[in-house]
């Protein structure tokens, strides 16, 4: 299978979804060495917000060493060619920011949300578009909707004027069948294009991202080294590499990418992005990615099992935003645990 470039657009956000991993811990000189590498490789788009988006550097989501518009103005102030993208969860991030870094020379908004909750993009769709940014549509935990389902979702965010749509597994819970059913849905249903944002939880966000591509998809993220929320995202060397073995022309120097996890990446993270157990559960019970040092801190804090908290959240199908769930689930284990030694 031989394209030209322009069918392959890569999104690469290790400056979003790689917050997450480092606890929102980026500073200037991180944002400006993987600017400058990404743009040297030919990436198009990077992203860069805190890992919840605009407004995220919170008490409930985690605080930011660093403000994100002052990192934001850094990316923008090095890029050359790659264009600078920013995410917003309603709810979280205001239009108002979306307005502030327009005016630091950010092009791209994604507008994110439930994959059930479409409705609530329509505000700041219009917003991006009427500050003449690209808006798009980002449908988080497309797991938990059937490709009917997020057809309907997507359509909403067609109609609000969105330039392209991005359904997300989140929770890196997806097979390769479950992608390529949705993915050929929505592209049979979009005039719009359509965009892939995998999580490595089941070993399987490369040959998703692959099977996405084949199936109609023509935007693609990835993260440097993997770095991201839960056991990482589609690493953006690999998906690169693969791809060129592939034949599909990405228009972006594989060489130049592994270059960049391995000597700048690599160095930043505070540990490897690994499949262990806590990762895997992520995938196996479809629980948001970001919740993986949210759940091990409290872990540690009520000495309750890890793995338990999160097949738990699992069972009750907890999505992003309701990360105080974590310590509830924790403290309901703790006080189960006690009552059964007691009882013992």
């Amino acid at each position: 299978m031989t394209t030209t470039a322009t069918d392959y657009r890569l999104i690469d956000s290790t400056l979003r979804d790689g917050s997450h991993a480092i606890s929102h811990q980026y500073h200037d000189e991180d944002v400006i060495a993987i600017v400058k590498g990404l743009d040297a490789a030919g990436v198009q788009v990077i992203e860069i917000a805190h890992g919840d988006g605009l407004g995220g550097s919170s008490f409930n989501y985690g605080f930011s060493a660093v403000p994100e518009k002052e990192l934001i103005a850094k990316a923008c102030e090095v890029t050359t060619n790659a264009k600078i993208a920013c995410l917003l969860l309603p709810g979280i991030g205001l239009a108002d920011d979306l307005r502030e870094v327009s005016e630091m020379g950010v092009s791209v908004a994604r507008i994110a949300v439930h994959c059930t909750e479409a409705d609530i993009t329509e505000q700041h769709i219009k917003v991006a578009k009427g500050l003449g940014m690209e808006a798009i549509g980002f449908l988080m935990m497309a797991h938990m909707n059937t490709p009917e389902g997020l057809v309907e979702q997507a359509l909403l965010m067609q109609s609000y004027g969105a330039d392209t749509i991005y359904i997300a597994d989140s929770a890196g819970a997806m097979t390769t069948e479950d992608v390529k059913v949705r993915v050929n849905a929505l592209v049979q249903a979009l005039d719009v294009p359509l965009g892939v944002h995998a999580h490595n939880n089941l070993a399987m966000a490369v040959s998703n991202s692959i099977a996405a591509f084949q199936e109609g998809a023509r935007n693609l993220d990835g993260t440097s080294a993997g770095l991201g929320a839960g056991a990482g995202n589609c690493p953006t060397e690999i998906l690169a590499a693969v791809s060129d073995k592939y034949g599909i022309s990405t228009g972006v120097d594989a060489l130049k990418l592994m270059d960049l996890a391995e000597e700048v990446v690599r160095p930043l993270m505070p540990r490897q992005q690994v499949i262990d157990r806590a990762g895997l559960i992520l995938g196996y019970a479809g629980v948001y990615g970001s919740f993986l040092l949210h759940a091990e801190r409290a872990a540690n804090r009520y000495n309750v099992s890890q793995a338990e908290i999160l097949l738990e959240l699992g069972r009750r199908q907890v999505v992003g935003g309701q990360e105080d769930m974590i310590i509830d689930v924790a403290l309901e284990l703790a006080a189960k645990h006690a009552a059964q030694e007691e009882q013992a």
